[in-house]
């Protein structure tokens, strides 16, 4: 027994001297190494390091619609209808468009006979907070009827009809009758996703306007 126990403690002892000074040092194996193709030029790349063009997609701005345009109106409703525009500041980015339009309604109180009746009917019209109108003095049928607004569907003729027997008028009516309007459209330009929210939601805001993409 103590023969073997020398035994094995003589060739601990031995093996101890040959890992600690005989065997050659750890490598790595050499053929993943050299299975790389330029290691030397691999670099980590952090976020604040990447050029321009890649932090642009990374974090690309919300797209812009080069213009909308919101419409259209009478030459006498422009003016309100800017003033609604008035809290976005809009600036140089705001422009108008004249067009001329057909329309095919209108709201009226029939012909009354002389220009006196008329306008005695405009005083009856503006106590009741009707400011809207005007007289027909042409040549015709319609001399002397007051217009009340010119539409392009009867939908539109009709609830301008409503509104005015809302506020006490009761002899107005709608009729058929073709005219050439001038109408304005506001444009907007540089029109960016938040922009256009709140443009929609003035629009809505505006019985029979429309806000689409600029022509």
């Amino acid at each position: 027994m103590r023969a073997l126990f020398l035994l094995l403690l003589f060739a601990n002892l031995a093996f101890y001297a040959w890992a600690r000074y005989g065997a050659p040092p750890d490598a790595a194996d050499a053929a993943p190494l050299s299975r790389q193709i330029e290691p030397e030029k691999l670099k980590v790349v952090v976020p604040k390091d990447l050029p321009p063009a890649a932090a642009a997609k990374k974090a690309a701005p919300p797209p812009t619609t080069a213009c909308m345009e919101w419409g259209s109106f009478a030459l006498g409703d422009t003016a309100r209808a800017e003033q609604a525009l008035e809290p976005l500041a809009l600036g140089a980015r705001l422009g108008q468009r004249r067009t001329e339009e057909v329309a095919g309604w209108w709201v009226f109180i029939s012909p009354q006979g002389s220009r006196q009746s008329a306008l005695k009917k405009a005083l009856e019209l503006r106590d009741l907070g009707v400011d809207e109108y005007f007289i027909v003095q042409d040549e015709g049928e319609h001399r002397w009827a007051l217009s009340l607004g010119i539409f392009r569907s009867e939908e539109a003729a009709q609830a301008r009809l409503a509104a005015l027997r809302a506020q006490g008028v009761r002899s107005a009516r709608v009729g058929a009758r073709e005219t050439v309007v001038p109408k304005i459209w506001l444009q907007v330009k540089s029109v960016d996703a938040p922009l256009q929210a709140r443009l929609k939601e003035i629009a809505r805001q505006a019985e029979g306007s429309e806000l689409r993409d600029c022509r």
